[in-house]
């Protein structure tokens, strides 16, 4: 049986609609002068890359050896606005409200899934199992939520959908030990990016796709720590290099490579379609250094030297009302009716984390919203910018 022939035809995407619809009107099939496709050998029609990394190391692979041995996606919940809270005590009082309700349902053995709590088919399933919860302010732990974005999030494996093995390997049974993570997001739907953290993530940290976490470390049920990058890998690396590297020296490297705007530019078609890879560069030392320096960044943001920006503060007898806006052409951010920043670099907005620069995830985040769920709105919707507006501004 002869192999099916694959010819491709496209129409410049700057061409209007109307002007599209013409063409097709106006145009024979046997006009149209087609290109014969070739696919590559993972099946890809357009857009074939022609480069090198395939050769290059794996990150994770379960199937050959790779730097990494484990990685894991972030935390889902099903229920952000009752589990997650910029403050500490509102969050505790959310979750004993919730338990408390979920806990005299079950007691009646109520299943007309009270609207007055947030539901979904995981925690519907705990309920018919008979499964009960009881408050502990132990599980009021600090997260990662968005990129430079940390909220006390609620760890109580009923009332996420997704808290896992996967994160108690990453960061203890009581998910309290200390680790650090490379968060990354690859595909199509928005340009590759990544960052660190030392906190548990959410799942959708960069909003539209899920980011993939490879932690430093992993621990064991009793607590015992294990390196994740694995014996491999640095035996690779030292042999490469001829150089008594450490695994600290390869995670740094990695950080490093992956932030290089040269290999995400070359590998750009790649990076769309598949998980990272990693080169070896020359001078690994200095990259290792870069890497720490600038994980060093990531990672303590809210201690670094501040940048010189100009506040503009107003009086007024009125209280201020939050806008949290920003001007990019002009340098300058609208924090609220009296207060501006200006003289921000126009490069401080090219540092993007998914579909926003990081200036504007912080804008986003701490702007005053409107709970969607009825009864936060109605009984815990305590959030005020002005109670953060000084910490969003350091």
């Amino acid at each position: 049986m002869k192999k099916a022939e694959i010819y491709y035809f496209t129409l410049t995407d700057e061409m209007l609609r109307e002007d599209k619809l013409a063409w097709f009107e106006n145009t024979q099939f046997k006009q149209i002068e087609f290109d014969k496709i070739i696919p590559d050998e993972k099946g890809n029609w357009l857009n074939q890359t022609d480069n090198d990394f395939d050769d290059l190391t794996p990150l994770v692979d379960k199937e050959k050896e790779a730097i990494f041995k484990f990685s894991s996606l972030g935390v889902s919940t099903n229920r952000d606005e009752w589990v997650y809270d910029f403050s500490e005590e509102n969050l505790k009082q959310k979750m004993q409200f919730f338990i408390k309700t979920y806990m005299e349902l079950l007691k009646k053995h109520d299943t007309s899934w009270n609207e007055s709590i947030k539901w979904s088919e995981s925690l519907k399933s705990s309920f018919n199992r008979k499964d009960k919860i009881k408050f502990s302010k132990d599980l009021l732990i600090e997260s990662n939520y968005r990129p430079f974005i940390k909220q006390f999030y609620y760890g109580e494996n009923i009332l996420s959908d997704r808290l896992t093995q996967n994160h108690r390997d990453i960061f203890g049974v009581d998910l309290n030990k200390k680790n650090e993570l490379i968060g990354i997001h690859f595909g199509s739907r928005l340009d590759f990016c990544l960052i660190s953290t030392n906190l548990i993530p959410n799942l959708a940290t960069f909003s539209l796709d899920p980011a993939r976490w490879l932690p430093l470390y992993i621990y064991d049920k009793d607590g015992n720590r294990h390196d994740n990058i694995t014996d491999w890998a640095l035996n690779e690396f030292k042999s490469h290099y001829q150089s008594d590297l450490t695994k600290l020296d390869i995670f740094h490297y990695v950080y490093a490579v992956l932030h290089n705007p040269a290999y995400r530019e070359k590998y750009e078609l790649n990076l769309k379609r598949e998980f990272p890879r990693i080169p070896y560069y020359e001078n690994f030392a200095q990259w290792a250094d870069w890497g720490k320096q600038l994980m060093e960044l990531h990672l303590n943001y809210e201690t670094v030297e501040k940048y010189p920006l100009t506040r503009i503060d107003l009086e007024s007898a009125k209280i201020p009302k939050a806008k949290l806006k920003a001007d990019k052409e002009n340098g300058v951010i609208i924090l609220d009716d009296n207060t501006h920043l200006s003289e921000i670099p126009a490069i401080a907005w090219d540092y993007k984390l998914g579909n926003r620069s990081a200036l504007e995830w912080i804008l986003d985040q701490y702007k005053e919203k409107k709970p969607k769920d009825p009864t936060i709105a109605e009984q815990f919707n305590s959030y005020r910018f002005a109670d953060y507006k000084e910490f969003v501004i350091d």
